[in-house]
């Protein structure tokens, strides 16, 4: 038996004692603030005392409406630490699903920052906000607001005192929570424990996971609403190594200028950031020399990125996850062996989702139940479990019974795996396109097309055809300088996906967009299409 639990203390300790001037850094809309670890832990043990004193005890949820910056990191530690549970909620939730998971979560303090005010308040209603008991604005001063008891955060620290005795937590106790985004349904709360974060935190650490090391400089531009940052806050602390926070809405000048100034050598968020930062760097150069390693995760990266930062000289290491599984389950390295394939079948391994990180067990079964083989052909729905996964949702006895069967978490991604291990999702149990009898994965077509120069981004839904039962469609947003009218671009997409795959995987319409909606946390949100557009409609035009 250990003689200790497992606990996120640890890791500030460590950080602290050994490395107390590497600096947390963070942009926000007064400028840089810089940090050193031994003044974030001071910080800390401020935000600490500030809570105990605001009477938040073991247990109680305190609610973030933030974006990435120091102050947020601050809670990180400060809030599970002291024994009460840090709920991250995605300000970019329609208002019903914030007040339903302010509601559920019944948090009793909520961070926001200044400039989510806006969206805090068209959300705000005295019922369903009845258990806040006090509003913490980020920043050293209160704007001009409805909410009621508001303070700013630096008043609501700057009296208490640096020294708290953090208190003897179980692992098993409540540490953090995050909601589903909630596009089929009301959003699902998850819950992770102290050990859940801990074992998560230690798998990333490993070369296996993110191989974070004390000499790096990790910039989360994944938001720290969305699971954690994928753990970065966390595992950067670990390993004792600089954080970067871009602030909020960082463009892409505001995120390469911080990688040229601070030196960032990890980085990591959905592939529409990248293909935006690509986008800039190809237009107006920047150095990148600092930069190794780029993870990607929320959607599929597709091979042409890959690619091209490759000819950059930064390595796009592919990762997938869930909110159910604190989030990391894959990472996409290159085995053993591998490394003198040619670049093309490299990055053919890059594009998948990788292979299952350590502590993890996962098997993919099909219609019928059966394991499917690992053959890179047949595939199946999903299955996880492991230390980091959660068993059940918040208050959602309906959603345990369809989404776990025993020890397994049901993933809803429909995949293949390789005779190398390597798992690809074909797509989500939703959105692949059943057609005559055949499986089209929608998330190939879709990173096919984004390969050809003229497409910025492309998305793929099956629509209903009375013969095939469903076909193709493609909504595609080409390049500022592609030049082609929407007849030339239907043209040359179809003729672009026929040069690699079958007549029948060739989406039938193409249809030209600004923008390819998107969710909450970045991904194609395929759902909007579906209802803004009438798809048969578009079939019976061709």
């Amino acid at each position: 038996m250990a003689g200790y639990d497992q606990t996120l203390r640890p890791f500030l300790w460590r950080a602290e004692r050994l490395h107390p001037d590497q600096e947390v850094v963070s942009r926000t809309g007064d400028g840089i603030v810089r940090n050193t670890y031994a003044e974030y832990g001071d910080r800390t043990r401020q935000l600490a005392n500030a809570l105990e004193e605001a009477g938040i005890g073991e247990g109680d949820r305190v609610g973030t409406f933030c974006w990435n910056h120091h102050r947020h990191a601050e809670a990180y530690f400060a809030v599970p630490n002291s024994g009460s549970q840090l709920h991250t909620i995605n300000p970019l939730l329609p208002a019903e699903h914030i007040q339903y998971i302010v509601e559920n979560a019944e948090d009793r303090l909520l961070f926001v920052d200044p400039s989510l005010l806006e969206p805090l308040e068209a959300a705000y209603d005295e019922e369903t906000f009845s258990s806040v008991e006090q509003f913490v604005v980020m920043g050293d001063a209160v704007p001009e607001t409805d909410l009621g008891s508001v303070t700013d955060y630096e008043s609501f620290i700057g009296a208490q005192s640096a020294d708290y005795e953090w208190p003897e937590l179980d692992e098993d106790s409540p540490a953090g929570m995050c909601y589903t985004s909630g596009t089929t349904g009301k959003p699902k709360g998850v819950e992770y424990t102290q050990q859940m974060l801990w074992s998560h935190t230690m798998m990333t650490l490993t070369p296996q996971g993110l191989g974070i090391a004390a000499d790096d400089v990790v910039m989360p531009v994944v938001p720290m609403f969305h699971v954690n940052a994928w753990g970065l806050p966390f595992s950067t602390t670990a390993a004792g190594a600089k954080h970067v926070y871009p602030g909020p809405s960082p463009d892409p000048a505001d995120l390469v200028e911080l990688i040229e100034e601070e030196g960032v050598t990890i980085t990591a968020g959905v592939p529409t950031v990248w293909l935006g930062v690509l986008e800039y760097v190809q237009e107006r150069g920047a150095d990148l020399s600092s930069l190794e390693r780029i993870v990607i995760g929320g959607s599929a990266a597709p091979k042409s990125l890959i690619r091209e930062f490759d000819e950059m000289g930064v390595e796009v290491v592919h990762a997938w996850g869930m909110t159910e599984m604190s989030p990391l389950g894959t990472v996409a390295h290159l085995k053993e062996g591998l490394e003198d394939l040619p670049a093309e079948e490299q990055y053919e391994k890059q594009a998948t989702q990788g292979l299952i990180v350590p502590g993890l067990e996962f098997t993919v079964v099909d219609d019928s139940g059966e394991e499917v083989p690992w053959n890179g052909e047949d595939f199946g729905e999903l299955y996880v479990r492991g230390p980091w996964v959660t068993d059940s949702y918040f208050e959602r006895p309906d959603a345990d019974e369809e989404d776990f069967e025993g020890s397994w978490l049901k993933t809803g991604d429909i995949v293949t795996v390789d005779e190398d291990g390597y798992v690809k999702i074909v797509d989500r149990a939703k959105d692949v396109i059943k057609s005559g009898g055949e499986w089209i994965s929608s998330v190939e077509l879709e990173n096919a097309i984004m390969a050809h120069d003229a497409v910025s981004e492309a998305t793929v839904i099956g629509a209903p055809h009375e013969k095939w039962q469903e076909r193709p469609v493609a909504f595609v947003v080409p390049t500022e300088n592609a030049g082609m009218s929407e007849d030339e671009l239907h043209d040359e997409v179809r003729s672009f996906v026929a040069e690699d795959y079958p007549d029948w995987w060739t989406p039938d319409a193409v249809v030209r967009i600004d923008e390819v909606p998107k969710t909450a946390t970045g991904k194609f949100d395929k759902k909007v299409l579906r209802e803004e557009y009438e798809t048969a409609a578009l079939l019976e035009d061709e």
